[in-house]
């Protein structure tokens, strides 16, 4: 509110006169007007008369805290259901059923050995062949992608993420498989047979095959989300690096991925858990053998794809149980690894902000 000036003979200048406010009598609680305000405006009335608001604020935290708490309560419901569905499984075998290769239903042997082998040698070569190529897409639609190409790309590119896993599975079984067996297959046992990862009998079905659908289904998740991370990384990191010089290359590596590391590793370990669980397009292609090849043309299996060709023929209940018990297994493997790469985030970071160097 303006104050009226007064000018004096000794100071032409204008002096500030005080004038007394005096407070309107309302009742307790009531908001006292000043002259000239016109008035309490309709929010502050209604920010005065609705109270406090700490009920509400007790309400909502409570309820939040639910959804919070109900993340456990649903991984420890898992977990109790696993345990007490595999309990024949696990009196019969003990801590061995995870450390045999045996896998004879009609002896009752059972060992989950080769298929968590399966499973861990699958879900590394994919990311292995995944993540460079998601890398490279997605710094490529971050920092040097056309614009006008930059959309289909990113379209088509999260389209690859939902497609189903049985259409990933039907393509390989008609397209993959065949060229695995007759011109990749023999290509790689050619250069590079003296490994003994490329020797044996080759029908284009195996380990090297399950890895190669794992990788084309987890690239479009890592390569969409590390793109959106790189994004999200303040334009001023590369201008700062661009303005001392560097290449382009160099502002990538120092400038954006340094910074989106965390998210990176993240984006990776996101791709991990779709590959460890995948089920239908990897139980088309890998063969369906309990057996631990050292060669990658060799079939296999894994813990998900046992349980989908087996689960339906389990007659007995030791059968049963254990293919329950392989359900166990992959739970503990995905949580085993999950913290892994967790510890290796803290590697990483240090628990530290990151930031270019």
């Amino acid at each position: 509110m303006a104050l009226p000036q007064m000018t004096t003979e000794e100071d032409p200048k204008p002096v500030m006169q005080p004038i007394a406010v005096t407070a309107i009598a309302r009742e307790p609680g009531a908001v006292v007007q000043m002259p000239g305000d016109g008035g309490i405006s309709a929010i502050r009335r209604h920010l005065t008369e609705r109270g406090s608001g700490a009920v509400a604020d007790r309400i909502f935290m409570g309820l939040m805290l639910a959804c919070a708490l109900s993340i456990f309560a649903i991984v420890l419901f898992i977990l109790t259901v696993l345990v007490i569905r595999s309990k024949l499984s696990l009196a019969q075998f003990g801590f061995g059923f995870f450390v045999s290769s045996a896998w004879d239903p009609v002896s009752g042997d059972f060992g989950a050995l080769p298929f968590i082998f399966g499973t861990l040698m699958t879900s590394f070569l994919a990311l292995a062949m995944a993540v460079p190529l998601a890398l490279g897409v997605a710094i490529f639609l971050s920092e040097l992608c056309p614009e006008r190409l930059r959309a289909p790309i990113s379209f088509v590119t999260e389209l690859l993420a939902a497609i189903p896993s049985v259409v990933y599975g039907l393509w390989a079984f008609f397209v993959l498989v065949p060229i695995m067996r007759d011109q990749l297959g023999p290509w790689l046992y050619k250069y590079f047979g003296w490994t003994k990862l490329f020797d044996g009998y080759n029908f284009g079905v195996g380990l090297l095959t399950a890895s190669i659908i794992l990788a084309i289904m987890i690239l479009p998740i890592i390569s969409s989300i590390t793109r959106d991370i790189m994004l999200a990384v303040p334009t001023s990191q590369r201008e700062a690096v661009l303005a001392l010089g560097a290449t382009r290359w160099e502002m990538v590596r120092t400038g954006v991925l340094r910074n989106a590391r965390i998210g990176i590793v993240g984006a990776v370990i996101l791709g991990l858990g779709r590959a460890l669980g995948e089920t239908m397009a990897v139980t088309m292609v890998i063969g369906n053998h309990a057996e631990i090849a050292k060669s990658l043309f060799a079939p296999g299996n894994t813990l998900a794809s046992v349980i989908a060709t087996e689960f339906s023929e389990a007659t007995g209940d030791l059968y049963l149980s254990s293919l329950v018990e392989i359900g166990l297994a992959l739970f503990i493997v995905t949580v085993v690894v999950n913290a892994i790469a967790r510890g290796l985030v803290w590697a990483v970071t240090r628990g530290t902000p990151s930031r270019a160097h």
